[in-house]
């Protein structure tokens, strides 16, 4: 019976850790304005056809 009850206070605590990092990366996230995420995309999709362009065979 002691066995069960910490394992239950193991996963609530587990519980309670996730959801604080969670929280953590949702307030890291919306620190971003408009402008900056926009960019932020923008070159990741220059990037991402970049390398898509260097990978793909040569069409001759």
């Amino acid at each position: 019976m002691q066995g069960w009850k910490w394992l239950g206070l193991a996963g609530i605590l587990a519980g309670v850790a996730t959801g604080a990092a969670v929280a953590r990366d949702e307030r890291v996230r919306r620190h971003y304005d408009a402008a900056e995420i926009r960019e932020r995309l923008h070159r990741r999709h220059e990037e991402a056809v970049a390398r898509d362009a260097a990978s793909a065979p040569d069409a001759d």
